[in-house]
């Protein structure tokens, strides 16, 4: 007993060191080009040792960070800089520079976010593409004890931009290098969750916004995306891969609601591919406060019936050998 409490207490201290001293970012560049990462600290805390540097293929890197830290990672793509790392990004560019130093990314962007705890405090993360997307990208976070999500947008949503939202490579013409949001595009009260509609009753998922949730249905898909979208953990690393293998996440099957106005013509909107998914991960929330806090997977509960019918018929055949 007296066992059981000590590691239990060094779980716990274990746990509250890690969080309360230092806590990281380790971002992996899978890609089959270059990127260069940017972060930027939110309104009252520090920002990060490199807010801008290049990441080349297959390359990581660990930034530490602190306490309370609360901002944005994403990664740019593109871009081209002097000797003064002054230069342009073709998709997430901060102002011109490599180091962002402040600025954050021009849309469109995929952006982790995330606000750490202090001690004991959970961490709140997510990954939007509320405004629009660049990249596929996944964060992992590791944590002492207890599991936590995985989330992010793992499949090339580029691929089915509608031509409305679609960016292009002016460059070499070597076709769509970002996708978009809907606000962005087209800068719609209805779309950005603005004005009349700048409340969850009135700013509903959107056609385009569909779009983005039934390919990432985990991620941040328009402004008051909360209930499926926010996780909460004690972690000491988060890991955001950017070009993650796409077994990385499951995709759920549930479809948002209908759109709440005319959708434009089907021939501007190419389907995407179907996508093959094993049983959805269904959410556990808070009924307090729709805070989704873990996921319950139903190939859980298959596995335990087909385990039970097993042991059942083994049971009987060995009753018939007796």
């Amino acid at each position: 007993m007296a066992f059981m409490r000590l590691v239990g207490l060094y779980s716990i201290t274990f746990s509250f060191l890690c969080c309360s001293i230092s806590c990281s970012f380790t971002i992996i560049n899978n890609c089959p080009h270059t990127i260069w990462p940017g972060t930027l600290a939110g309104a009252g805390t520090p920002q990060l040792s490199t807010t801008g540097f290049q990441l080349n293929s297959g390359q990581s890197v660990r930034i530490a960070s602190v306490p309370g830290w609360s901002g944005r990672i994403w990664a740019r793509t593109g871009c081209t800089f002097d000797e003064s790392a002054t230069g342009t990004c073709q998709t997430g560019d901060c102002g011109g520079k490599l180091e962002c130093n402040g600025n954050g990314a021009k849309p469109p962007a995929s952006l982790f976010e995330i606000t750490l705890g202090k001690g004991n405090d959970k961490d709140y993360y997510d990954v939007s593409i509320v405004d629009g997307y660049n990249l596929p990208l996944i964060a992992t976070p590791r944590a002492v004890s207890g599991g936590c999500n995985t989330t992010g947008c793992v499949y090339d949503l580029n691929l089915g931009c509608p031509k409305e939202l679609q960016v292009t490579n002016d460059i070499d013409a070597s076709g769509t290098i970002a996708c978009k949001s809907a606000c962005e595009a087209f800068g719609l009260d209805q779309y950005c969750c603005s004005g009349e509609y700048a409340n969850p009753t009135s700013c509903r998922p959107s056609f385009y916004s569909t779009i983005f949730k039934r390919a990432c249905p985990r991620a941040y898909s328009y402004a008051f995306d909360d209930g499926t979208s926010t996780f909460t953990c004690n972690a000491y690393e988060y890991t955001i891969t950017f070009c993650p293998a796409s077994s990385g996440l499951r995709q759920s099957d549930g479809a948002p609601p209908p759109p709440a106005f005319p959708p434009p013509p089907p021939a501007l909107l190419p389907p995407f591919p179907a996508l093959p998914t094993p049983a959805p991960a269904l959410p556990i929330r808070d009924h307090n406060y729709g805070e989704v806090v873990g996921l319950l997977s139903s190939a859980n509960i298959l596995s335990f019936r087909t385990s039970i019918i097993f042991l059942l018929i083994l049971n009987f055949y060995c009753l018939s050998e007796l």
